[in-house]
């Protein structure tokens, strides 16, 4: 699911403006913590909790500016 970073709450926590309209509590997980930083206003593909799926998720990847420029020319997102 797509997302963009709103606010940074410390300690690799983020609130997360997802596309299906909910805003999520979202965290990188150890194994992604070294792999890409994240900064405010970053396109995120996140993936909710099983258990908390309406409120929390996890940052699983961070699209480049390059890459978000692709996204909107060939799928004519609004990101």
């Amino acid at each position: 699911m797509l997302g963009r970073v709103t606010k940074l709450l410390g300690a690799t926590k983020f609130d997360v403006n997802c596309s299906d309209g909910k805003e999520r509590i979202c965290g990188v997980p150890g194994r992604f913590k070294r792999r890409f930083l994240v900064k405010l206003n970053d396109v995120v593909i996140i993936k909710p909790w099983t258990v908390q799926s309406d409120e929390r998720g996890d940052i699983i990847y961070k699209y480049s500016f390059i890459e978000v420029n692709k996204l909107r020319d060939t799928k004519g997102l609004s990101i």
